[in-house]
């Protein structure tokens, strides 16, 4: 099948052996893949960085034989460069025995206080597989290395590729190169904010490994979905594209319905028709203009509108309430058979009977969870990789796990992990236009995984635009250089 590029892609710790197996079976052995690696990481180096005194801190592994062949490589660009082993070389095994041998230099004894004058340090101590958290001189190290450029191979040393979590202390790097594909610790927090900047790097693992490894967690970036996003034709009108209908709240909380109601407009949805209570019309109406709008006041009026076939998608949940009228809503809603979305109070007047929510669940449904809703419903004792997918399995629904690492997991296990968030959109109202950007996309039949995943990035990408001082209201009128940018490329 086609997969995204390697650099979208990130394969656990487990299956990036088995792509390493899979690379020495089909003809490129393992010490070819060692030197590619430490090449391409010095390469990396050299691009990043001036020349100045560096020191390779190497390992006992394959990883540890990756620091012998950068040594080697920035030595013969005119580095100077010093290395230390953690061990007795004559331990060393393998390909990584085979990479010491060629390094013609000092090896050093591995000491709290090796690093000296170097300005650069190369962390070439553990990989991703790493369980345990470091102790004795990596933890010094780890610790002496603050303040001066550290270049990780693989993971920081102390953070674990599965889920980018560690256990004491670990090494901040400034750049990170890891190699055929990401891994999840490289995206999920706090493993991101320790990485620096990722560059994967290609070894010469045959692409063709991806079909034996059927991987199904992924950096979420247009390659993944760009294909399924729907595209306007000459022959097109605004009722093919969807009428989405989002159930807003009361007076005092209007504006979070009728920014997921812009959202789901600028996404491209044809019609979008706010269903409000009577009370609050007046409130909804003095705003909207482009969004229809439309009364009503109890569960009975709400099913009948829902009974309209025309209205594809519905949203439910900002501003709206958490009591008896909020839970009424959904289930009608998913009753109905209609594209579904569920933020906010739709999903927390769930936490004292979520089966009831799950069991209801039948056609494409996202729920858009931030932190404390998703503990609400789900169990929050693993990674959070692991808790989404999980969540997602059990609801039967996309779930979009919110944060700075949001995950978007489906219940057939297919996971993106979110990566191009900015902080400046940790403010009130922006978690109500995504969840109008995820409608506007269902709306418009886009599968939903795909539209979630889209939602989440199109999200962070105008908040990457607007930049510091983005409110909200900033987000939907944004869109459209979003949208611009995707569908002609």
């Amino acid at each position: 099948m086609a997969w995204p590029p390697p650099a979208d892609i990130a394969l656990t710790v487990r299956q990036m052996y088995a792509a390493d197996e899979y690379a020495v079976s089909h003809g490129v052995d393992g010490e070819t893949l060692m030197e590619n690696a430490g090449g391409g990481a010095a390469d990396a180096i050299l691009a990043r960085y001036a020349p100045q005194p560096v020191m390779v801190l190497c390992g006992p592994g394959n990883n540890g034989g990756d620091g012998f062949v950068i040594a080697r490589h920035l030595r013969a660009a005119g580095w100077p460069v010093r290395l230390a082993l953690m061990g007795d070389p004559a331990r060393l095994r393998g390909d990584a025995a085979t990479m010491a041998g060629r390094w013609e230099g000092e090896i050093e004894a591995l000491t709290g206080g090796c690093l000296g004058e170097a300005t650069l340090v190369v962390d070439a101590l553990f990989g991703a597989g790493l369980s345990r958290p470091l102790e004795g001189v990596p933890a010094e190290l780890a610790e002496a290395s603050r303040g001066r450029a550290v270049v990780a191979v693989d993971v920081p040393s102390g953070v674990r590729g599965d889920d980018g979590g560690h256990d004491g202390p670990v090494f901040r790097a400034d750049l990170t190169t890891t190699f055929f594909t990401l891994k999840p610790g490289h995206l999920l927090a706090p493993g991101r904010f320790l990485c620096g900047h990722v560059e994967v790097i290609d070894i010469g693992t045959p692409l063709s490994a991806l079909d034996e490894i059927a991987p199904e967690c992924f950096r979420n970036a247009p390659p993944l979905w760009r294909q399924a996003l729907p595209r306007l034709t000459p022959e097109g009108h605004k009722y093919a594209r969807g009428h989405a209908l989002v159930s807003g709240g009361g007076v005092t909380a209007s504006g979070a319905a009728r920014m997921a109601a812009e959202g789901a407009l600028r996404a491209g949805a044809g019609l979008v028709t706010c269903a409000v209570p009577p009370s609050a019309a007046i409130v909804y109406a003095a705003h909207l203009t482009a969004v229809m709008l439309t009364s009503v006041a109890d569960a009975d009026a709400w099913r009948e509108l829902l009974a309209d076939d025309r209205k594809n998608a519905v949203l439910v949940g900002p501003g709206h309430g958490v009591d008896q009228r909020t839970r009424d809503f959904v289930l009608a809603a998913l009753d109905a058979g209609k594209r579904t979305v569920l933020d906010a109070d739709a999903i927390t007047v769930f936490k004292d009977d979520p089966a009831a929510l799950f069991a209801a669940i039948a056609g494409p449904c996202v729920l858009t969870p931030h932190s404390g809703e998703f503990g609400r419903l789900f169990e929050s004792g693993a990674d959070k990789l692991t808790v989404t997918r999980d969540a997602a399995r059990r609801s039967g629904a996309v779930v979009v796990h919110k944060g700075p690492d949001t995950v978007i997991a489906a219940p057939d296990g297919r996971a993106a992990i979110n990566d191009n968030a900015p902080p400046t959109l940790a403010t009130a109202g922006a978690g109500d236009v995504l969840a109008g950007i995820v409608l506007g996309l269902l709306a418009q039949g886009m599968p939903a995984f795909e539209a979630a995943c889209a939602a989440v990035w199109m999200h962070g990408e105008v908040g990457r635009i607007v930049g510091p001082g983005l409110i909200a209201e900033d987000l939907a009128p944004a869109l459209p250089v979003v949208l611009k940018a995707l569908l002609e490329t």
